[in-house]
């Protein structure tokens, strides 16, 4: 099988951008978010073998998210024919994990690459299956600002409009009933824990957004040392979309350093980052985020937990679809 790469990382915190720059590299092949674990497969449901059929129903679906994107999936029989072939080269016994490799390595063939990539964020939250399903495989952690990720989160929905023009329109609805600061700052705090659990792995880089923007070839060649990448200065020029503050600017290439620190420009409540400095204060502090002197007023930090419940139950019902194991999905983004 061939050799993989793992973007994972709380949502915005550099993933995708990650995912673009290692895709520029002659090697890699990076597919869209694919979202298999979790959404086609949890682990904790079922890691019995399957029959063809089955894995030819996975692997079409997976053709299906990287062919039409992940919002506008189209009929996945459409892809059967080449999920069969996919089906072909594994044999019998197999297990749905094994399908997914066997795509990865399909579609790479397919584009002349060697390592595919997945750039899937909510993959954090699968690493220790992850790590023990693929040995040879790497992966890199994206941590950013928590304060900087929650005003992306809060800014998200508008991505229709600021380029984005393949997310339809319920996405923004979905995102904005996602944002809630209390919610934000659990998922970073619980998201971090995830991966520092295993920052000592040799296979697994560590690497803040912010040492990324500051320094990019010195961060990036330590990403292809782990990877087992010669480095390529080419992979720094990618363009400038994705923002949930601005207009996408693709004829622009190369890391935006000004996306550090956005929320220090203002965008944010006292309230929302009280919240999020009091919630996610210790993993702030172990990965160099220092904390600002913040005050909310009482009556604020009351109707916030008020709002949280609302929201909460929002967003769930909005996501009930993309989520196999709902009380499992759940139970990891608690860190239990």
């Amino acid at each position: 099988m061939g050799r993989m790469i793992f973007v994972v990382g709380n949502s915005r915190s550099g993933t995708t951008m990650m995912g673009r720059v290692l895709g520029g590299h002659p090697e890699v092949f990076t597919f869209k978010e694919l979202h298999f674990f979790e959404q086609l497969w949890a682990p904790s449901i079922n890691t019995d073998t399957i029959g063809r059929q089955h894995a030819c129903v996975l692997a079409a679906r997976l053709l299906t998210i990287q062919r039409d994107g992940y919002y506008t999936q189209g009929d996945p029989h459409s892809y059967m024919d080449e999920a069969s072939a996919i089906a072909d080269t594994l044999g019998s016994p197999t297990t749905p994990p094994k399908v997914f490799q066997a795509f990865i390595q399909y579609e790479c063939t397919k584009h002349d690459k060697v390592i595919g990539c997945d750039q899937t964020p909510r993959n954090l939250y699968y690493l220790d299956e992850l790590l023990q399903l693929y040995p040879d495989a790497r992966f890199v952690v994206m941590v950013r600002d928590p304060r900087d990720v929650l005003l992306s989160q809060k800014n998200r929905w508008k991505r229709r409009r600021l380029g984005a023009k393949g997310t339809p329109w319920w996405n923004a609805i979905r995102t904005w009933a996602g944002y809630h600061p209390i919610t934000i700052s659990m998922l970073w705090r619980s998201g971090v824990a995830a991966g520092d659990k295993h920052a000592d792995d040799p296979r697994v880089c560590v690497l803040r957004f912010e040492d990324l923007l500051a320094d990019p070839q010195c961060e990036l060649k330590k990403i292809c040392a782990t990877a087992g990448l010669d480095y390529d200065p080419a992979m720094l020029d990618v363009p400038r979309v994705g923002s949930s503050h601005e207009q996408d600017r693709p004829g622009e290439l190369g890391l935006d350093p000004e996306s550090a620190g956005r929320w220090k420009q203002g965008g944010l409540t006292r309230t929302e980052l009280a919240v999020c400095q009091r919630i996610a204060g210790e993993p702030m502090a172990r990965h160099g985020y220092t904390t600002e002197p913040t005050c909310a007023p009482l009556l604020a930090l009351g109707w916030c937990r008020v709002t949280w419940v609302f929201k909460s139950a929002l967003a769930l019902l909005m996501n009930l679809r993309r989520i196999k194991n709902l009380r499992e999905s759940i139970r990891r983004r608690l860190g239990r």
